[in-house]
């Protein structure tokens, strides 16, 4: 439920997140604090266009999490690798209170560890595409073939090709046992994965324990990898994660398990028309429906961040029952939100175009009414501050013309070929 109030130490209580202050004409402030029970467990979204500063009020809504007052545990998927700033909460005074600190933990794609067996065979059509109607056929038989000689949970690749071959064996009318040339086709394909960095068979991956704990902010940064592997990698952890509730909920895994999670999640989506598009093909939508109809029951929070609310799926957005909405121009994202965000009210969602950066519409069940905010300035450092490119070129003009001029002053000093470039003679 939304606080006003005159004193900033009443927003600091269990529960709460200060979030910023209400915007008022007049001189004066009044600090809005969230209810961050209803904000993680009915699902959030924050909708902005570029340079609205939705990564900014996502990261003031992450030091809100990590208050002592909170500690949650959160997960944030984070395609361009902008969230690492998030490390200067640790040790930070705002933050440590009466023995705690909270933990950030940046995991590079050098870290990202996904084993084969946690994939299914839609994983796997995504990791592998351009494959004919046969092949994908046979692949899936192959994953039949696989879970009916498999009664362990873990397998390798080399497991899943020899189900391949054996899907895709074939009797003529004298006993003789021939193989197909999908098989053969689809084997390929699946060396070529057995080389990926990301996805491995037996060692150790990347398991909800290491992802969440209480008072812990973990940063899966997914930059530098292709799309069908983000799909597939977000898939993966989503689903996971949400085994892992469940399973935790229902008293189906011990202690000790790996999948062993006995606290309520919030994960943070980054790009999130990307992993749920509105008219296309996505290997995380369908999981991400899931988890956004069923997850308040188990305990998993969902809040997804897009500068396109017009490009995500219709059914994604509205299980979202908070919303941030920023300054929007684009009239196809703007009517998106008329349809899908029916809580901020028609005659508030026209102040989109005149909102300023940092200015925020907060409406849904996180708050008693739709209301105008201001958002707080950061405790950490933006990662995804906007280049001021006039001010570099500047300085890079100006670094490089004091260059060329020692370069044109000592000609004797330059390698024989970029003297003679320069038209100078050299002996």
């Amino acid at each position: 439920m939304l606080r006003l109030s005159l004193n900033r130490k009443q927003c600091q209580t269990v529960g709460s997140a200060h979030i910023g202050d209400l915007l008022l004409r007049e001189k004066g402030e009044v600090p809005i604090a969230l209810d961050v029970k209803e904000l993680v467990s009915t699902h959030m979204a924050i909708l902005a266009g570029t340079g609205s500063g939705k990564s900014y009020t996502a990261g003031v809504l992450i030091e809100e999490l990590m208050r002592p007052y909170n500690r949650a545990a959160v997960l944030i998927l984070d395609p361009h690798g902008e969230y690492g700033t998030l490390q200067e909460i640790q040790g930070h005074p705002e933050f440590c209170v009466d023995g705690y600190s909270p933990r950030v933990q940046v995991l590079t794609p050098d870290d990202i560890r996904i084993r084969y067996s946690s994939l299914d065979y839609y994983d796997m059509v995504t990791l592998l595409p351009q494959m004919s109607e046969r092949q994908q056929a046979i692949l899936d038989k192959g994953f039949g073939v696989l879970r009916k000689h498999r009664s362990e949970y873990r397998w390798n690749i080399q497991d899943l090709i020899a189900a391949v071959n054996e899907a895709d064996q074939k009797e003529d009318d004298e006993g003789n046992v021939t193989q197909g040339s999908s098989a053969q086709a689809l084997e390929w394909k699946l060396q070529r994965l057995e080389r990926s960095q990301y996805f491995h068979a037996f060692e150790h991956s990347i398991s909800p324990r290491d992802l969440f704990e209480p008072g812990q902010v973990t940063v899966l940064q997914m930059n530098e990898i292709s799309q069908e592997e983000q799909q597939v990698i977000c898939t993966a952890v989503l689903r996971s994660a949400n085994q892992a509730r469940m399973n935790t909920h229902r008293q189906l895994v011990e202690p000790d398990d790996e999948s062993y999670v006995p606290f309520p999640l919030f994960v943070l989506l980054e790009e999130a028309h990307r992993f749920a598009p509105a008219h296309e093909p996505s290997r995380c939508k369908q999981v991400l429906r899931t988890i956004l109809s069923e997850g308040r029951k188990f305990g998993i929070g969902v809040g997804l961040i897009t500068q396109r609310p017009g490009k995500i799926d219709a059914d994604v957005l509205s299980q979202c029952m908070s919303q941030f909405i920023m300054r929007i121009i684009n009239p196809v994202d703007q009517d998106s939100l008329k349809h899908g965000v029916e809580s901020a009210g028609r005659e508030l969602l026209k102040e989109l175009p005149s909102l300023t950066k940092g200015q925020v519409i907060l409406s849904g069940a996180c708050v008693n009414a739709p209301v105008l905010c201001k958002v707080r300035s950061r405790l950490t450092k933006h990662g995804g501050e906007t280049l001021d490119a006039p001010d570099m070129w500047q300085k890079y003009f100006q670094g490089h013309r004091v260059a060329v001029r020692q370069i044109e002053e000592a000609p004797l000093a330059m390698p024989k070929k970029v003297a003679r470039a320069r038209g100078r003679t050299v002996d």
